[in-house]
């Protein structure tokens, strides 16, 4: 790919961050931005949307992103939570199963829901509107780069006529899939492995009654494997493993396809809108930045789609850099904290397709010993109650947790570096319980006991930080400051703003009692940053300011802006 070199006499668009993509990862990555205030370029090869059922499912990790994008009514709304997933041998008899209608990690969500990939892109698109600083550029792509200390120069081709222009952006993020254009500019390889076995994906829509297998099946079938489940607005997803001597034209015939698909859907009222071929592959960008470019979502990551997990962890990628981003763009953190992005993501990335990995053995015994001793292995251990609800419970999907990076101490102490719960809450002039991110800002947060430390005190002066003081059930919210009433507690000193909250089922007080703390200071991304009790508050505080490494009175310029800690908390969503 060619260095960028502008047209003569045209003058260079300059924006703070330019994506490169937007499918899922990055008009969610773009939303994030927006919302923090970033000017951002979205540009996308397509001229059109793509229209094409790929991705199906989320978790509730996911939809805590959605929430801090703003957009979690619209993308819940369309989406639908499976109660229950078996895995069932050839006869259709269940060998082991998660109950997902019984299974809370915590995090305000359901455990996994299944979406419309055309949907769910037509929110996200329709959520950059919000924003008058983030421009999309459809039929638009990438053809070259060049950077340097300050910036990086792209060089950008219209698909239909050929015109190139120039775009000068601070920093550029490739979310331009498993083929991107962004990782080959910057010549970053892959390695892993792609796996021979092509699979025959099959979505369409069918109407309740016409529904054979309602529940989401993975079907265990030595001589075909396959996985089949209701989808979200009366779709239905299937996926076959093609057998040895299978074309890719044979299996796509219409007469083949309605065979597949009939111990399952009636096939005479299923409407076929996707029927194609794919291998899956386990492959990881030897690194994930090269200078100001950073690789997200697929250009950084693909792993076999066993656990659901691939968009999940770009959503995951999109999380973890967008706000750190904002914090260095703005001054209120040093560039060392975009370093990071990959420290903390690549870990928990190459768990969780390991998890895959070996989830998909289980799944895939190809012949009928290996089978038979498969089904009557897990139905046995399955026998032991504890056993059980590991697999029920769906407990051995990697918990959301960073082994090193920006926290006290640089790296995982207990629960410092882990995603911490959403618990319901009441806040003082919103009706009804509502869930705690929505009083947390888009910042660093510190939650605490009320009493346990006074916010206009100055440890916290000029970070980026919220003030939440949590009191106990039962607290009338009559005495409490109503933040829709007008601007937080605040000072112009730069001290933090105070929201007040009660603790509607007591959850907040029993994790800090169980942790031995008085307070935790929460990454804008929700994980857990640092532990205190009250005699070490002010040493929390200095923890994060060299931790976020900004130079003395940085971040002023964007205080007002929607990311940071000055934001209000209105409530949205319930």
């Amino acid at each position: 790919m060619r260095s960028a070199q502008p047209p003569a006499h045209q003058e260079i668009q300059e924006v703070e961050v330019a994506v490169v993509g937007c499918g899922p990862v990055g008009a969610l990555t773009a939303n994030l931005l927006g919302a923090r205030g970033v000017s951002t370029l979205v540009v996308e090869r397509s001229a059109v949307p793509h229209g094409q059922p790929r991705a199906f499912s989320c978790d509730d990790e996911a939809l805590r992103i959605y929430q801090q994008a703003g957009l979690l009514d619209e993308v819940r709304d369309e989406t639908i939570a499976p109660p229950l997933v078996e895995y069932v041998n050839r006869a259709g008899r269940a060998f082991a199963r998660m109950k997902l209608s019984e299974t809370d990690f915590g995090y305000g969500h359901a455990p996994l829901r299944f979406f419309d990939q055309p949907r769910l892109e037509r929110t996200l698109r329709a959520g950059l509107d919000r924003f008058p600083h983030v421009r999309l550029a459809f039929g638009t792509e990438l053809v070259g780069l060049t950077q340097d200390e300050d910036g990086v120069t792209v060089l950008l081709s219209d698909v239909v006529t050929g015109q190139r222009r120039a775009v000068r952006a601070r920093y550029v993020l490739g979310c331009d899939g498993g083929r991107s254009a962004t990782r080959a500019a910057v010549r970053i390889p892959l390695s892993g492995a792609s796996y021979a076995e092509p699979w025959l994906a099959v979505s369409g829509d069918v109407p309740p009654d016409a529904v054979r297998v309602p529940d989401t099946t993975f079907v265990c079938d030595w001589r075909r494997p396959a996985f089949v489940s209701p989808g979200a607005a009366g779709s239905y997803r299937m996926e076959f493993m093609l057998r040895p001597g299978e074309t890719e034209d044979e299996v796509q015939r219409p007469e083949t396809v309605a065979a597949l698909v009939s111990p399952y859907v009636d096939p005479d009222r299923f409407a076929v809108t996707r029927a194609v071929v794919y291998t899956f592959h386990h492959l990881v960008a030897q690194r994930w930045r090269e200078g100001r470019v950073f690789l997200l979502g697929d250009a950084a990551h693909q792993m076999p789609p066993f656990m659901g997990q691939g968009l999940c962890s770009g959503l995951r990628d999109a999380a973890n850099l967008s706000w750190k981003l904002s914090l260095v763009l703005s001054g209120a953190a040093g560039p060392a904290v975009l370093d990071t992005y990959e420290t903390e993501r690549r870990p928990h990335t190459v768990e969780m397709a390991q998890t895959s990995v070996r989830l998909g053995r289980v799944f895939l015994a190809r012949n009928r010993l290996t089978a038979g001793m498969r089904d009557a292995a897990l139905r046995a251990v399955q026998t032991v109650p504890r056993v059980r609800r590991f697999v029920e419970r769906f407990e051995f999907k990697p918990v959301p947790a960073y082994r090193r990076g920006l926290m006290t101490g640089g790296r995982r102490d207990g629960v410092v570096g882990t995603m911490f719960p959403q618990p319901r809450v009441l806040i003082p002039g919103a009706p009804g319980e509502r869930l705690l991110d929505e009083a947390l800002g888009g910042g660093f947060a510190v939650l605490g006991r009320a009493g346990v430390d006074d916010p206009s005190g100055a440890w916290w002066q000029g970070l980026p930080v919220r003030f939440v003081a949590v009191h106990p059930s039962g607290t009338p919210l009559a005495g409490l400051p109503d933040p829709l009433a007008g601007p937080p507690e605040s000072s112009a000193d730069g001290r933090p703003d105070r929201v007040d909250v009660v603790d509607a089922d007591g959850v907040l007080g029993g994790w800090l009692r169980r942790h031995g703390a008085d307070l935790v200071v929460l990454r804008p991304d929700r994980f857990v940053f640092a532990l205190a009790t009250a005699g070490g508050i002010e040493q929390a505080a200095r923890d994060l300011s060299a931790a976020l490494g900004a130079p003395p009175g940085g971040g002023r310029n964007r205080a007002d802006s929607p990311g940071l800690a000055t934001a209000p908390a209105v409530p949205s969503s319930s």
